[in-house]
Formats: C-alpha cells, sequence, structure tokens
C-alpha cells in the first residue's frame, strides 16, 4: 500500500489537482470593534476631503479653495495689525456668509468624491462584509464631512482671531465674537454636509452630484435673497425675517444673531423669540432630516 508520503513524492495524476502550503497563518490578533471601524472609515473620509492619501491630482482642488477662504482672512489680519483698528474689518459672525460661494464650490466637490465613487465602484459590500452597519456609515460619513467644512471655515477664523489679538485688541471683545463664529460655522458645516451628501448619494456620478448640489445651493441662495429684498421693499418685515429660513447660510446667521447676539449683516433677522426658536427648529429638523434620508438611501443599497 502506497503511503501519503509516496503519493506527493509521485506528483499529481492527470486531471488532479495539488494543494500547496503557502505558509499562510491564522489571524490570532484582536478582533476590533464596530467603533473602531467607525472611527477609521471618519478619519480616512476626513483625509480624504483634503485630497490627503489620495493622488495630487485630488489635493489640488480642495487646497486652493482652503487657500481662498484663508486669504481675506489674513488681509483683515494684515490691515488690523498695520493700521492698529479699533475693530476687525467685517467681524467674525458675517464672515462665513460673505464666502458662501467658496464653501458650496468646496462641499460640491467634495460630498460626491466621498460617498459616490463607493456607489459607483460596488465597493459597499466589502464596508458591509464586516462588522460596520449602515448607520455607522453613514454618521462617519456625515461627521467627516461636517469635520472637512469645519475646518474650512474654522481656519479663517481663528487666523482672524490671532491677528486681532497681534494688533492688540481687547481679547475680551474678540473672545466672544470668535466663539460665535465657530459656533456658526459648526451649525453651517452640519447643513451643508447633509443636504450634500444626501444629494450626492442619489446617483453614483459624481459630476452630475457636483452639478446638482451647486445648482441646489446656489437656487436657495438666490430665492432667499429675492424674497427678501421684495419683502424689504413692501414693508413685509416679518417676511423678510423668515426668509433667512430658505438659504442654510441665513439660517444659521439667523441663529447667530436671534440667540447668540451677533451682528448680521442682512437687512432683517428672525422676528422675535418665536422667529428664534423657529430657525433653531427648522436647523435641527434639516440635519436630522439628512441624516434620516442618508440611513434609508444606504438601506437600500444592495450587498
Amino acid at each position: 500500500m502506497s503511503t501519503p508520503g509516496d503519493l506527493a513524492a509521485q506528483g499529481p495524476r492527470p486531471g488532479q489537482g495539488v494543494i500547496h502550503d503557502l505558509g499562510y497563518r491564522h489571524y490570532d490578533g484582536p478582533r476590533l470593534s464596530r467603533g473602531h471601524l467607525t472611527r477609521a472609515l471618519f478619519l480616512e473620509s476626513a483625509k480624504g476631503a483634503y485630497g490627503l492619501g489620495r493622488s495630487a491630482r485630488s489635493k489640488v482642488m480642495p487646497m486652493l479653495l482652503l487657500a481662498a477662504m484663508c486669504l481675506p482672512a489674513l488681509i483683515i489680519a494684515v490691515i488690523a495689525a498695520v493700521t492698529e483698528v479699533d475693530e476687525l474689518p467685517g467681524g467674525y459672525t458675517s464672515y462665513v456668509l460673505n464666502v458662501q460661494l467658496l464653501a458650496m464650490i468646496y462641499v460640491a466637490g467634495q460630498a460626491p468624491a466621498s460617498v459616490s465613487r463607493d456607489l459607483r465602484f460596488r465597493v459597499m459590500p466589502l464596508y458591509f462584509s464586516r462588522p460596520l452597519h449602515r448607520i455607522d456609515y453613514v454618521a462617519a460619513k456625515y461627521a467627516a464631512m461636517t469635520a472637512a467644512v469645519f475646518f474650512l471655515m474654522a481656519l479663517p477664523l481663528t487666523i482672524m482671531f490671532v491677528g486681532a489679538l497681534l494688533a492688540k485688541l481687547p481679547i475680551d471683545e474678540q473672545l466672544p465674537d470668535y466663539a460665535r463664529s465657530l459656533t456658526g460655522a459648526l451649525l453651517v458645516a452640519l447643513v451643508l454636509a447633509g443636504i450634500s451628501l444626501v444629494i450626492a448619494a442619489v446617483t453614483p456620478r459624481r459630476g452630475l452630484g457636483v452639478a446638482a448640489i451647486i445648482a441646489v445651493l446656489a437656487i436657495l441662495a438666490g430665492v432667499q435673497a429675492s424674497v427678501q429684498g421684495i419683502a424689504v421693499e413692501q414693508g413685509e418685515r416679518t417676511v423678510a425675517g423668515y426668509a433667512g429660513l430658505l438659504s442654510p447660510f441665513t439660517l444659521v446667521d439667523g441663529i447667530q444673531h436671534s440667540l447668540l447676539g451677533a451682528e448680521t449683516p442682512l437687512p432683517e433677522g428672525p422676528p422675535g423669540t418665536i422667529g428664534a426658536l423657529v430657525f433653531l427648529g427648522v436647523t435641527v429638523l434639516v440635519v436630522a432630516a439628512c441624516f434620516g434620508a442618508l440611513v434609508l438611501r444606504y438601506r437600500k443599497v444592495s450587498i
């Protein structure tokens, strides 16, 4: 009788397969949890929003937009330091509103890059084959886009604050406005991230997502400006105040003005306490609705 060793020495017979011992070993290390996977996805997505860890071509647009966002703030800081002004030109809380076009372009470019590619190249089964739930994926992507947009807005605000300190402006006057502006930047980031991700998640085509996000945000801003301008001319101050609900930027500006006590460049803010609560409620509702819509969208993604 032939032994297994003799059979191995004789080699495979025609039509038979061969099992090779490649030296692979079973993984005996720690099994990481959902939380670790969610954090890893968040970090990777947040870095990817600025092209970090991706090709050089992917870094060009986000870095140019970041520089464009910071340039006016740097000019304001230099002017304050050189001319020894009593207050910063323009102020903190209106800065984001003044550069809203750049923020629109940024989210329009990065939201599809964050989620549309996963749908287009059908890599969702790779995510969900691990102990990562669909709500974890949505939470990581939403948090990453929010963090990226917040950084885009917080960096120029911080440059202005440092410039004010170098100009020896009273810190007790600068710090409250700086804190208000950061709060507003976070709220804007939450709203913009939600709207842009929902639109981007609808289609796997990145170009279509970019165009759709810019169109939606630009139309909302245009409608808000038109409605508020007409209402002011007609003397309808209440309508003009509530017109700020129509755009993400004026929505958050209304909260900064009515609840945080910041100055507003708009002709009219939220009318009274009820108006302030309405603006806050709509902001919370928009963020919750966007998150819920993303969860529903990814429940329908087949694995």
